[in-house]
């Protein structure tokens, strides 16, 4: 065995509460206390491993620095693909992050030029349903459910399919619950609480199948963490902090009976965390000696607060072996190389140890094969297996739905190669002339040289300092009603004491200590109610502060994302109309797809009122400098202005329409490039093209693609493509209006848009039979609408959950025919 202490996996003296390492081996995770925020930090497996890579200048120890967490995190998890790290914390929050596409090395906020980002890490989903601090998160066998537990005493099984669905909320804990573990062949997932017990909960219904708390009604104190583990054979649940005659223990709970009779001894204080290795072993067997049968047996790794670390073999009654005193703080997380050799520990002092072993010490791991045999022998067929194919349930019920499906997976796979070939490329230089797949065969082959005369690495802890919290931005809530008094404000300011309608810009409203949130006013009217409720300054982008506006009416909830303060707002059952300070007016959708670009008013906002599909504004005075002109082929008349903004005149609403602003944080963050065919023929050359100029591209830097929270980076994206459809219609740009019309259509398939996508379907197709009062136009802008519906199918058809959108658009144009 081998023993190191890599100095600079660091948080900069602060805790590091969990570590995991990345199923491919190349690379490892942490998570803890940042500076004023939680930190995630992808490090560099290689520099462990080996000595000359760890002196080597041009390798690189950390990989990216993530600190999009409000708080102190708990727990960093990889998903079993490696596609996918799941991290928690004490803001509340479970976020999963992807790595985006290498662009280019970019620096961390706040750091010296030095320190910069190799790899591109952006959070794709945050889950929010914990009311207390996020302690531990674990994914299922085969990545079809993330769990997390939180010391508001849940345990939310979260669809990790169709993030953020939640399966089940598991509740019966009276305390913290601080630690989770799967059934490797999926059949429960355990959980070890502050009340004092260990529950097992049924995969099957989500209901509890046993309550274990004997081993636990000694326990006096508590830990910070309670990591338990389950075997990889399945046939043992190991506890933290369990108590045999006063002393310590880590309890072994068998399968068999959950019975309760074996525990590991031997540390001084509480177990914090236990881990088992991955890997099934058989006893090694000596060259020439005749192979002889022996049973499997696993190994399990136990942290505990006495800062010792102790690996066993189930197959022996004692450990394999102790260290003592291997850090100056708790052991707070355990984690296994996939070949089941290594084993990265982290503590609360702020440091990690690296353990590797042979196979001598372990024995020899079994394969894949011969473990799945296990499993199907003991349980039958493992329900790890059998639940991906379970997953899906839709069957595919269209020829055309299925000839697109398969034209998707062929492209899919072709990009898959394109990308990882490319990949390869591009990390060969970082890593000295070895590819990845190079190093991770040969990683460890070769010895891990020690620091010191014992081994071991000495680091001076820090004090830990104390964690921050930061409080959500309060509500605005905006109300309309029919019968109020013209000339009127439709403002209300909420406070605890009184209601008062405001006047246009009045200076409280910048004051945002006045608004108190928690309450939602109606709108008044025969027709069904409609909600409207803003946040002002949700977030703050490239300078910038975001507004979002929450509408809902019988039950369809839908939002979207401005780029100034909104200042009033109302609605009917088939528009909303919002007025923001920067005095643009937005109309939306009754479904919330924006129907015209911005109309700049000519002055601040009055009054506004929805009737139907009639917006009524009123406003006052101003005046504007014009920079430039232009007159577009289509006879269209534009005008930018000193500020960067760029307005078209619309004849027939006899509106000053935005169609491009320099300063818009939208358009600098929205990312559609997924969305884009190699087949699209580029429109650098049209009217809009031509005034927006190179700010499209303005706002693709990596640094704040990944900073950006993947729900407000979808927001964003998605009012933009709405702004760019919008803008090419008034500017009459036909192949401008087609390109991102596919564009637009593309995200709403990839993301699941399902009330925008069927509204544009119906949109396209039009009445099916045409009455003498129909107002639908069956082309625009000389472009057919039903064969813009059918070069759209091809593009539904990629996404099975639209389906029965696909067939019944399908069904009828061809009943239309080439009407």
């Amino acid at each position: 065995m081998k023993l190191l202490k890599p100095s600079w996996v660091s948080h900069n003296g602060k805790p590091i509460f969990s570590v995991d390492i990345h199923p491919d081996g190349t690379k490892f995770a942490t998570g803890g206390q940042g500076e004023d925020s939680g930190k995630v930090v992808i490090w560099n497996m290689a520099p462990v491993l080996r000595e000359e890579d760890e002196k080597n200048v041009n390798i690189p120890k950390m990989l990216c620095q993530m600190d999009n967490h409000l708080a102190c995190v708990n727990c960093v998890r990889w998903s079993n693909t490696g596609l996918y790290l799941a991290s928690g914390g004490d803001d509340k929050l479970v976020m999963v992050w992807k790595r985006a596409a290498f662009i280019g090395p970019s620096t961390v906020f706040g750091s010296s030029s030095k320190l910069a980002n190799v790899e591109q890490w952006r959070c794709v989903t945050i889950l929010r349903n914990h009311t207390g601090d996020v302690m531990d998160v674990a994914w299922s066998p085969h990545d079809v459910w993330l769990a997390s537990c939180s010391v508001d005493n849940t345990i939310v099984i979260w669809n990790a399919r169709k993030f953020p669905e939640i399966v089940a909320s598991l509740k019966g804990h009276t305390g913290l619950v601080k630690g989770l573990t799967w059934d490797p062949v999926g059949k429960y997932i355990a959980s070890q609480a502050d009340d004092h017990s260990l529950k097992v909960w049924r995969t099957m219904d989500w209901q509890q199948e046993t309550n274990i708390t004997k081993p636990f009604n000694e326990c006096g104190g508590t830990t910070h963490v309670l990591r338990l583990s389950w075997s990889p054979d399945g046939q043992y649940l190991v506890s933290a902090h369990a108590m045999n005659n006063s002393g310590p223990t880590a309890q072994i709970i068998e399968r068999d009976g959950w019975k309760t009779n074996m525990d590991f001894v031997g540390h001084r204080k509480a177990v914090t965390v236990v881990k088992f290795n991955p890997k099934i072993f058989k006893k090694k067997q000596r060259n020439g000696s005749s192979p002889k049968p022996s049973c499997p047996y696993c190994c399990c790794a136990v942290g505990s607060k006495d800062r010792s670390l102790s690996v066993w073999l189930t197959s022996l009654k004692r450990p394999l072996v102790v260290i003592h005193d291997l850090f100056d703080k708790s052991i707070m997380d355990i984690s296994w190389t996939l070949n089941g050799l290594g084993i990265l520990v982290c503590s609360m002092d702020g440091t990690v140890a690296y353990l590797n072993f042979s196979q001598d010490e372990l024995g020899d791991p079994l394969n894949e094969d011969e473990k799945n045999a296990i499993h199907q022998n003991i349980y039958g067929k493992s329900l790890a297996i059998t639940t991906e194919a379970q997953l899906s349930t839709t069957i595919i019920e269209n020829p055309e739905m299925l000839k697109y499906q398969q034209e998707r997976q062929r492209a899919e796979q072709a990009n898959h190669r394109m990308t990882h070939e490319a990949q390869a490329h591009k990390l060969t230089s970082v890593v000295n002339g070895e590819s990845l797949e190079d190093i991770r065969k040969n990683l460890l082959k070769k010895q891990v040289e020690t620091r010191t005369a014992d081994g071991r690495r000495r680091i001076t802890p820090l004090h830990r300092p104390a964690r921050h919290r930061v409080t959500h931005t309060p509500l605005i809530h905006l109300a309309s009603s029919l019968n109020t008094t013209a000339m009127k404000s439709n403002l209300l300011l909420t406070t605890s004491t009184k209601m008062e309608p405001m006047k246009a810009l009045d200076s409280r409203f910048t004051e945002r200590s006045k608004v108190m949130p928690g309450v939602t006013i109606s709108m008044v009217s025969t027709e069904p109610p409609v909600y409207l409720e803003v946040e002002n300054d949700v977030s703050a982008v490239s300078g910038a502060k975001l507004s979002q506006l929450r509408c809902s009416r019988e039950g369809r909830e839908w939002d979207t994302l401005l780029p100034s303060r909104v200042i009033t707002a109302a609605g009917s059952s088939d528009v909303v109309a919002v007025a923001c300070e920067d005095r643009m007016l937005s109309v939306f959708s009754a479904c919330g797809r924006r129907l015209l670009p911005a109309i700049l008013l000519p002055a601040p906002m009055s009054a506004l009122h929805c009737s139907g599909f009639y917006v009524m504004a009123l406003t006052a005075c101003t005046e504007c400098t014009v920079s430039q002109s232009l007159l577009t082929q289509q006879g269209v008349p534009v005008i930018g202005l000193s500020n960067g903004k760029s307005y078209c005149f619309n004849s027939s609403l006899e509106t000053w329409n935005l169609i491009a602003d320099k300063q818009d944080s939208l358009v600098q963050c929205a990312d559609f490039k997924n969305c884009i065919s190699s087949q699209d023929a580029p429109v650098s050359q049209g009217p809009l093209a031509l005034t927006q100029g190179h700010n499209l591209n303005a706002g693709r830097l990596a640094s704040r693609l990944s900073s950006t929270p993947h729900h407000l980076q979808h927001g964003m994206t998605l009012v933009f493509l709405e702004n760019q459809l919008a803008s090419a219609l008034t500017l009459r740009s036909s192949t401008e209006y087609h390109y991102w019309l596919l564009i637009y259509a593309r995200f709403l398939v990839t993301e699941g848009s399902d009330y925008r996508l069927r509204e544009l379907c119906k949109d396209l197709l039009g009445p099916v039979h045409k009455s003498a009062g129909s107002a639908w136009e069956p082309t625009t802008l000389g472009l057919r609408k039903r064969d813009l519906l059918r070069e759209l199918l091809p593009v539904i058809g990629q996404n099975l959950r639209f389906q029965r959108l696909f067939t019944e658009y399908q069904d009828q144009l061809e009943l239309l025919g080439n009407k």
